[in-house]
């Protein structure tokens, strides 16, 4: 299905439902921030969703990022761009010269990448890392019990801009239990913000303490699943 010729009754939708969430959690609206997670929205579409007063958009694959984002950030400096889906090691350059925000840090290789392209970029997009609640085999994701020694090692041995947590409950599952072990984690490692909650259930992840949501569909309308890539 294509996305909807008008992203912007979805965006009004959202944030609506979002300040409506927050109001039962006792918190301010503007303590999350909505990623409107574009992945295979063309051009055309996002520049009417800028238009509307958006301004954060979240990208699953780091080539897609590269061929739509450009010319729009050219256009409108004051865009941030985040990577939400998966980064393999060998786009680590391409993505802390594209992106202002890393959702899925998740293995020690990765961060070697990372810390490296920074310094050599002079570039620090913040970081989230990707903390696999569920114990999924097939998901990324730092496993719950290991989440402490790798933030260790994230910030004391590779000095990496880390400050949040990420998590994608499992499908079928309540997501409550997955958001609540985040936001543990979260709380003793000294991390305020925590990035969960998609179109399915991004009202109970701000009633849970989301600062950072992203939804796709709900702004975007349905789109086909991203086939397999062996690019991020």
């Amino acid at each position: 299905m294509n996305p909807t010729p008008d992203p912007t009754i979805g965006l009004e939708n959202v944030r609506r439902a979002v300040a409506e969430a927050c109001a039962r959690a006792g918190r301010e609206p503007g303590s999350v921030t909505l990623v409107a997670a574009s992945k295979t929205v063309p051009a055309d579409v996002l520049e009417r969703t800028v238009e509307a007063g958006h301004l954060v958009f979240g990208e699953n694959r780091v080539q897609e990022a590269k061929a739509k984002w450009p010319e729009l950030r050219g256009r409108c400096p004051d865009l941030e761009l985040h990577l939400i889906g998966p980064l393999q090691s060998n786009k680590a350059r391409e993505a802390v010269a594209l992106f202002d925000v890393i959702h899925s840090l998740d293995r020690s290789s990765l961060s070697v990448a990372l810390a490296r392209e920074c310094a050599r970029q002079g570039r620090r997009p913040r970081l989230f890392v990707q903390v696999n609640t569920g114990k999924e085999p097939q998901k990324a994701g730092v496993l719950p019990d290991d989440a402490d020694a790798f933030l260790a090692d994230c910030r004391e041995t590779h000095g990496l801009d880390v400050v949040g947590l990420m998590c994608i409950p499992p499908a079928g599952e309540p997501p409550e239990p997955h958001f609540s072990t985040l936001a543990k984690i979260a709380a003793r490692n000294g991390l305020e913000l925590l990035s969960m909650g998609m179109s399915t259930d991004y009202a109970t992840a701000v009633e849970y303490g989301a600062t950072h949501v992203r939804v796709g569909s709900a702004i975007f309308g349905s789109r086909p699943p991203l086939k397999p890539s062996g690019t991020a």
